[in-house]
């Protein structure tokens, strides 16, 4: 399928319409009003951010149907099961990873407000669609932010041909004095596992060096690459110093499987759950909260202001995509696929939430 069909093809819908939907269809699956808005606003988050890979489309295989099989607990009990000053464990009681990383940034950042920093992980819990998203919850309290997940193996180490690892995205959001926040989201591995199911949507390609087939031979097939789960740790290559991206996917897999308990990329096969790891700094206990807000303006106009490479391009500060492209979605709307639009229109009608698109 061509690029230009499927332009053709998509659907704009408004981003309060698909969030309301979202809501009102976990509701249904039993999932308590509060707790199904949080899980709404965090998938909704992604599409308009333009991280289409993490958002809607992938509401009903991740999220419905993993109520539906009780693979997810629409009711989790989510504890504390140790704690101090500045830390916690919370066990997330098998429940949507959207709500019970909410919460657990949630405590979190309240430790941070008294104590200056607060660390929580977190096991026995589910995909929790994008990490940014608990990044910039600190972003309120003027705090820094840091959110990370482990999930099941689909990277190879570096000089190996055997996933080992997970996809184990980073994310941290800075506040600013003036204009977009930095907020760095990112995969440890080349690119986030969602990237080959929108190229397979668009009919594209994939670039040399993203995955190899079930063999671990180079592919540039979405769907082989997909299936295979053969993907590169970011570098792409030993040559490219893929080593490093191993090493960020192996601390990942360190702060949420190994510290909290929920196990490895490796060992969440077997035990059907994932470890999240959450932080918050408060910049009022390390300098005055202008000071910084200031040095972080100084130092994003600079980067900004960095001569271009080639004329028709220039330099961007993490997160200044992700908002442009929510300033422009919240007024044009969320583009769809046409896979997704189906989707949304069976799971209206299973689950008797209207649904206009």
């Amino acid at each position: 399928m061509t690029t230009e069909h499927q332009t053709a093809t998509m659907v704009y819908a408004s981003a309060d319409a698909l969030r309301e939907f979202a809501a009102q269809a976990l509701m249904r699956l039993d999932v308590p009003e509060e707790d199904a808005r949080i899980a709404a606003d965090i998938l909704l988050e992604s599409d308009l951010r333009g991280i289409d890979s993490h958002g809607i489309t992938r509401f009903e295989q991740f999220y419905v149907t993993g109520i539906q099989e009780g693979r997810i607990s629409p009711r989790p009990t989510i504890q504390t099961m140790s704690e101090a000053a500045a830390t916690a464990l919370v066990d997330g009681g098998g429940g949507l990873g959207m709500v019970v990383g909410y919460r657990a940034m949630q405590i979190a950042i309240d430790k941070a407000e008294t104590a200056g920093a607060g660390f929580v992980t977190v096991c026995n819990s589910r995909h929790f669609g994008i990490a940014g998203y608990y990044a910039t919850m600190a972003l309120d309290r003027n705090m820094i932010g840091l959110a990370m997940t482990n999930s099941g193996p689909s990277v190879v180490p570096t000089f190996g041909n055997e996933a080992r690892l997970g996809t184990n995205p980073i994310a941290l959001a800075a506040p600013v004095g003036r204009g977009t926040p930095f907020v760095l989201d990112m995969a440890t591995s080349t690119v986030a596992a969602g990237k080959f199911e929108v190229a397979a949507r668009k009919g594209l390609p994939v670039p040399p060096g993203w995955a190899g087939d079930e063999q671990g031979t180079p592919t540039t097939d979405p769907r082989l690459a997909r299936n295979g789960r053969h993907y590169s740790p970011l570098g792409g290559s030993p040559e490219m110093s893929s080593y490093k991206g191993y090493g960020l996917g192996v601390m990942v897999d360190i702060l949420c499987g190994v510290l909290s308990g929920a196990g490895s990329s490796r060992q969440l096969q077997q035990r059907g759950f994932v470890g999240h790891f959450f932080g918050a700094l408060n910049i009022e206990t390390f300098r005055p909260l202008a000071d910084f807000t200031a040095m972080m303006d100084d130092m994003h106009d600079d980067l900004r202001n960095t001569p271009p490479a080639a004329a028709g391009q220039r330099v961007l500060v993490p997160g200044d995509r992700e908002f442009a492209t929510k300033a422009e979605r919240l007024a044009k709307g969320i583009p769809l696929y046409p896979d997704t639009v189906e989707s949304l229109r069976r799971l209206s009608q299973s689950l008797g939430v209207p649904i206009e698109l």
